[in-house]
């Protein structure tokens, strides 16, 4: 694509990224389902080994088709380089390995994916990092639990599972004022709805497996690096700074500027860690973000007329969704997400644990399955599924209390979905159906 003008979202979710296939002039991108890759001569392959050229080796580092959604996913969130991977989970790990030592720790926000809070308060241990869980609504407290082994700050714009929208400026502030990085994950927003980028974050990491592929096929992860952050300001990352022993001690923020995250990802990340995006998953995702905008649209439009249809159903004790005039963060989403507030969201039921339980049971256009993002409407309990490790205190901090459903509102007809949700809470509360 020329890069003689701006062009707008739209057209960047279809061609960002893609050329006609060199060899056969094929329009869509091809799954280059390849191990590995000829080099034109043994100066070339040294040269690429050495990341003197870029260019394309061992498929576990880099893949033509992934080169493609990496390149694609860094134009839409306004960044200057990507790193995929093999879900969300990894993007997440990846994110962090650059930056942690054994001692170091990263403040987490309370709202969190019940797999990101496991992740962080006992997978992350082994590595000999520690993470500290504060309110973000609360900048002072997230100030001072700062330390000088903080490392990073980690956030979700739209929390999952409650709906909840970040004050990520007031978030961002402390950050830099500490010079440390800001990570948001941008699963549930997209950069559609929010492009975090352009509010102080100096990574955003993704679950490709939502909303991005949309269509609930794959499993996927990304990193996108901002390319704005110091790394060489503090001393804090020598991963980054440093020299590089298994490169000949080449530094790769000296060497590499504003895409040294990115190249450390592939170069290190991926060459040790091994957590590899395949190329058909890549293929899939491309396809998905190809009607991206559309699909948001459409998420956020009916989730507004599920959200308030549910909140005056008298077997619902309160709904979550930030685009609800009721919402405490109506106005914070008014700003953040201008375009909506996305399609997740939570509702209690008054009559707790046993009526979510009956409820779920009883969908029936809704399916209940361990994902969100998808073009179908997907609902479960999160406190005995997704949450289920925590403690009670943390599953309701985390918004996943026994009396809470989370629904992700697919792009179904809005009238069909209410239907679904009335006959099942007639049958999980028939004392209180609607009349």
């Amino acid at each position: 694509m020329t890069e003689t003008r701006q062009h707008g979202f739209d057209t960047l979710q279809v061609h960002a990224g893609a050329r006609p296939d060199p060899a056969t002039g094929a329009r869509q991108t091809p799954i280059y389902q390849s191990t590995a890759f000829v080099f034109r001569d043994a100066d070339h392959a040294a040269a690429l080994f050495n990341l003197e050229e870029v260019g394309f080796i061992y498929s576990r580092l880099t893949n033509p088709t992934v080169a493609v959604l990496q390149e694609r996913i860094a134009t839409l969130e306004g960044g200057a380089g990507a790193v995929c991977c093999s879900s969300g989970h990894a993007a997440q790990i990846m994110a962090l390995f650059p930056l942690m030592r054994p001692g170091c720790n990263v403040i987490a926000s309370t709202r969190l994916y019940g797999g990101t809070v496991t992740q962080f308060t006992q997978t992350i241990k082994r590595f000999g990092w520690e993470a500290k869980f504060v309110d973000f609504d609360d900048p002072q407290a997230l100030a001072d639990a700062i330390d000088d082994n903080t490392r990073a700050i980690f956030g979700e714009v739209i929390a999952n599972p409650g709906g909840w929208i970040m004050d990520i400026d007031a978030v961002a502030k402390v950050a830099d004022d500490a010079g440390l990085p800001l990570i948001i994950d941008n699963t549930t927003a997209t950069p559609y709805l929010h492009r975090p980028i352009e509010h102080g974050a100096a990574l955003v990491v993704h679950s490709t497996t939502k909303y991005l592929t949309g269509n609930g096929t794959v499993t996927g992860g990304c990193i996108v690096d901002s390319g704005r952050f110091d790394w060489s300001a503090s001393g804090k990352f020598p991963s980054l700074s440093e020299p590089e022993p298994a490169y000949h001690g080449l530094k790769f923020h000296e060497t590499f500027g504003a895409l040294a995250f990115t190249f450390h990802g592939i170069a290190v990340g991926l060459r040790d860690l091994g957590m590899t995006m395949n190329p058909q998953a890549a293929h899939y995702t491309l396809l998905g973000i190809e009607t991206l905008s559309l699909r948001m649209d459409r998420h956020v439009a009916n989730a507004e007329k599920v959200a308030a249809w549910l909140e005056t159903h008298p077997a619902v004790d309160r709904v979550t969704y930030a685009g609800l005039p009721s919402s405490p963060y109506y106005e914070r989403a008014r700003t953040v997400c201008p375009k909506g507030a996305g399609g997740l969201f939570t509702f209690a039921l008054k009559g707790g644990y046993d009526a979510c339980v009956k409820f779920i049971d009883s969908v029936e256009v809704f399916s209940h399955v361990a994902n969100l993002g998808d073009t179908r409407s997907l609902c479960i309990h999160s406190a005995s599924t997704t949450h289920r490790q925590l403690s009670p205190a943390q599953q309701e901090a985390a918004g996943a209390g026994a009396d809470m459903v989370r629904v992700s509102i697919g792009i179904e007809d809005a009238d069909d979905l209410i239907a679904d949700l009335d006959q099942a809470l007639a049958k999980a509360a028939p004392s209180m159906a609607a009349e």
